[in-house]
């Protein structure tokens, strides 16, 4: 996403890309010479994003790094000055997400989150309609990722680092393990080290706009359980299958994954995920194309007016790109942005409940005053981060 978020803020004239920064030598001088064909800008090229931050020429930064990393390079480029988009989910433990929020806080700097539904018109008017009230009371909140990639990943043997990668700098704080090509870009996200399979990846989203509608931001009571049922000999440390239930007092959040299988709940087969919000009128159901409402039917009569479905105009960057616009006009501005590093913490923390629940075996309690669960040691050191030497955790 790094490129894809860099490629939507060349879309808007006032930005000009001045520096790239990756471990991959081979990525990074391919994108150095893709930037100045398309811009005419010759970029400064880095391997360490700390040299980066030392630059004064630079405004503002985007974080697309491994999750793992999010922490240490948002709070590093507060400290500098900057202003950041980070992309989604904003970390990897609960502990890291708060450091962030501190760090927002302490520096004063624009953070927008990736999470882009949030500035796309297609989910803002659906939930506007949720918010009507026409609906009536929303009991069930409904969030799936049943994803039709990742059917089969194998183990495979440890290797020689490619050559040109700073496989040191890639793992950064997480434990040392020998270099292995299933962990490697973007399939770091199915080991616990780096990432949280589909929870954090499809899930932070979908949960997002939950958390949007209903104007909420953590739940009391999580249970979650699943495994590896599609494919048992998966390398990944991840589940490909998972299902938890989030209790938020005056309704209830069901989160469903599936990889490997791309039909997905209400008979759609785009391969979506989505969000389904069940009342007692009628039920709204959206993904990234579409979004209609599916009425309860009472003595042989609607409830509430169906509503055919509601196609999202032009291609899904169109959210993206009011995304990075509105971030471009906060830093102006010094306003908050669409998507806060608040909204991005509230978001990652019901992930990572969820993901404690699987790993643990048990049901949790989470007392948010508190940032921490009720009575499970275990689960409050799994909320925390554990670096590896020399990198430590930030001290805001």
């Amino acid at each position: 996403m790094g490129w894809t978020n860099l490629t939507s803020f060349l879309t808007h004239k006032e930005v000009r890309c001045i520096a790239l920064c990756d471990v991959d030598s081979k990525i990074l001088n391919d994108r150095a010479a893709e930037l100045e064909k398309d811009t005419g800008i010759k970029p400064s090229l880095y391997g360490d994003y700390r040299k980066l931050l030392e630059n004064k020429d630079i405004d503002a930064v985007i974080i697309g790094t491994p999750d793992h990393w999010h922490c240490l390079q948002m709070v590093d480029a507060c400290a500098a000055g900057k202003d950041i988009y980070v992309e989604k989910p904003i970390a990897n433990s609960i502990e890291e997400c708060n450091l962030m929020v501190a760090a927002k806080n302490r520096y004063g700097s624009i953070v927008q989150v990736g999470q882009w539904q949030r500035s796309d018109l297609h989910w803002i008017s659906a939930l506007d309609y949720l918010k009507s009230g026409k609906l009536g009371k929303i009991r069930t909140a409904k969030t799936w990722a049943y994803v039709n990639y990742g059917r089969n990943f194998p183990s495979k043997p440890d290797q020689t680092v490619p050559q040109g990668v700073d496989y040191e700098m890639w793992l950064g704080p997480a434990p040392k393990r020998p270099f292995n090509p299933n962990r490697f870009h973007g399939n770091f996200r199915y080991f616990w080290e780096y990432g949280g399979g589909l929870m954090t990846d499809w899930g932070v989203h979908m949960i997002d706009m939950v958390l949007s509608g209903m104007e909420v931001s953590t739940p009391g009571l999580v249970s979650a359980v699943g495994g590896k049922y599609g494919n048992p000999q998966s390398a990944a440390d991840t589940p490909d299958t998972l299902n938890a239930v989030y209790d938020f007092g005056e309704f209830s959040m069901l989160w469903e994954q599936s990889l490997g299988t791309g039909r997905e709940p209400y008979n759609r087969q785009s391969g979506e995920p989505g969000v389904a919000f069940v009342g007692n009128n009628g039920t709204l159901v959206i993904n990234r194309n579409t979004w209609e409402i599916l009425p309860e039917i009472n003595e042989n009569k609607y409830m509430v007016d169906p509503r055919p479905i509601q196609a999202k105009p032009g291609a899904w960057s169109y959210g993206l790109d009011h995304h990075t616009r509105n971030f471009l006009d906060c830093i102006k501005t010094r306003q908050q942005p669409n998507c806060t590093i608040e909204m991005g913490r509230n978001a990652a923390i019901n992930a990572q409940i969820g993901n404690i629940s699987f790993r643990l075996g048990t049901a949790l309690k989470w007392d948010d005053q508190k940032n921490r669960f009720v009575n499970n040691s275990q689960a409050d050191e799994l909320a925390k981060a554990h670096y590896r030497a020399p990198w430590e955790l930030p001290n805001v």
